[in-house]
């Protein structure tokens, strides 16, 4: 994937692990870096800190703002165990440069009170695309991912923290399944089969960002979905290949059933309406279940079960990609 990474951002000291040790042993006021070190909540920041080279930067002043200060929306431990990440050898399952790119995306230059957030409001991040505020249920929102703390000082900014791990790949939401499918993300490949699905059925055009195209929410079914999928149709859906023994139109309908447009296009969690349906470019409407815990359930007319999100709230140049576990049948 291709991501805007500041100069700033560049050529990270490699006393990261000793800068960490001191903090720890050090009473006195604390950077960021030093705020993650000293609150057992930061624990798996900390890790991911370490792991993906920023400890140097947020342990000293912003050179590219006046007072030296960043905003950073900081995921606690439970922010990234959501993502199946609980501990520091977890953080391997994630390609380095992408979970380095993906802590960028919770910086900004200089500093963004709490007061200063604002339902639809957008922030600048220092990955370069903006984060969207929303407020729902009394809760104000980062694009998906709820602040459960704001305005923690620290001698370098301010810290807010969230409680999902912000997530955005700087490409749209083609390039974006394939950087999953190749490896780019996470060390095994994920959405093969949906990478396939859309080549088979050539609606890679309608996926991709182009100028003044307006922005999609797209449902993406894990591999394992299809493979459950193949079980259901008595059909071996065992490699990505596999999908090409359905017939291209029935493949090609359901595909247009995972992705929406309008006015529900581009939306994250807080942002999409619960208990009502929604209308896929497919036509057949799907169902929403209640918004709770930052996320929501989605159904298809034909599945006997709803379908829950596994990664939700990707952000993509286009729209934003929720993940989920089945596939959604017309």
């Amino acid at each position: 994937m291709k991501y805007f990474v500041p100069n700033w951002f560049a050529g990270f000291a490699a006393t990261s692990l000793l800068l960490f040790g001191c903090a720890k042993n050090e009473d006195m006021d604390l950077s960021i870096a030093g705020v993650a070190v000293a609150d057992a909540n930061f624990q798996e920041l900390e890790d991911a800190a370490i792991r993906g080279g920023v400890v140097t930067t947020l342990s000293n002043k912003n050179p590219n703002d006046l007072q030296g200060n960043f905003t950073v929306f900081a995921p606690t431990n439970d922010a990234f165990a959501r993502l199946g990440l609980r501990t520091a050898a977890d953080l391997i399952a994630l390609q380095q440069p992408f979970l380095t790119n993906t802590l960028l995306y919770h910086v900004a230059n200089g500093t963004v009170t709490g007061a200063a957030l604002a339902n639809g409001r957008e922030s600048a991040s220092a990955l370069g695309p903006n984060r969207r505020f929303t407020v729902r249920g009394g809760n104000m929102y980062v694009n998906g991912s709820r602040l459960v703390a704001t305005d923690v000082k620290a001698t370098n900014g301010t810290i807010h923290a969230v409680d999902k791990v912000l997530l955005a790949t700087g490409v749209d939401i083609v390039q974006s399944a394939v950087a999953l499918s190749t490896s780019q993300v996470f060390v095994k490949p994920e959405l093969t089969f949906l990478v396939e699905a859309v080549l088979y059925c050539e609606l890679a055009g309608a996926l991709t960002a182009s100028p003044g195209s307006a922005p999609l929410t797209v449902f993406a079914p894990t591999d394992q979905a299809f493979r459950n999928l193949g079980i259901l149709l008595k059909v071996p859906l065992v490699q990505a290949k596999d999908i090409r023994l359905l017939p291209k139109d029935v493949v090609t309908a359901v595909l247009l059933n995972h992705v929406v447009g309008g006015a529900n296009g581009g939306k994250f969690t807080p942002e999409l309406p619960d208990q009502t349906t929604l209308t896929p470019l497919g036509g057949t409407p799907l169902t929403m279940g209640p918004f709770a815990n930052g996320l929501l359930t989605v159904q298809g007319k034909s599945n006997a079960t709803p379908a829950n999100m596994v990664i939700p709230d990707v952000q993509c140049t286009n729209g934003v990609v929720h993940v989920i576990d089945q596939v959604l049948l017309p």
